[in-house]
């Protein structure tokens, strides 16, 4: 198994963009509708954009309308943490990378029935896709058979 990091600050401000930044450094949450990958259903494995950890599978997108990439589960629930989060007067669910701690999006209980009932509602900005054809030279071999089913 590939060992994960956080990257220092100064390396993420270098290699993040501004949005990206803003979303996983001060929990910032990009537009509605405003990242390709809401509409994005190649497939393969989404993986946190400030360490390379992955987080979720294609197989488990939907489209859920509202406007961020939908996950009805994590690849694992070892990769991810849930914190309670009261900002701006809601009571919410936050998810964040479990090795980088970047922030990701919240997690809400309007998801598909059929598959949990879950809705990961997260930021493209903190994601990077790796196209199915790319897992072996990415490093993300493991991943592929979980694609496969």
């Amino acid at each position: 198994m590939k060992k994960y990091e956080r990257y220092t600050d100064e390396q993420l401000e270098k290699e993040l963009s501004p949005t990206e930044w803003a979303v996983t450094q001060q929990n910032a949450t990009e537009k509605p509708f405003s990242h390709a990958y809401d509409s994005k259903f190649d497939k393969g494995i989404y993986v946190d954009i400030t360490s390379g950890e992955p987080l979720f599978l294609s197989t488990d997108k939907y489209d859920a309308g509202c406007g961020w990439p939908s996950f009805t589960r994590p690849i694992s629930d070892a990769l991810i943490q849930e914190v309670e989060d009261t900002s701006y007067g809601y009571q919410r669910v936050e998810v964040r990378s479990e090795t980088a701690d970047a922030h990701l999006g919240h997690v809400f209980t309007d998801g598909p029935q059929e598959a949990g009932g879950l809705r990961y509602c997260i930021n493209g900005a903190a994601l990077r896709f790796v196209d199915y054809a790319d897992l072996d030279a990415e490093g993300y071999s493991e991943y592929k058979k979980l694609l496969e089913k």
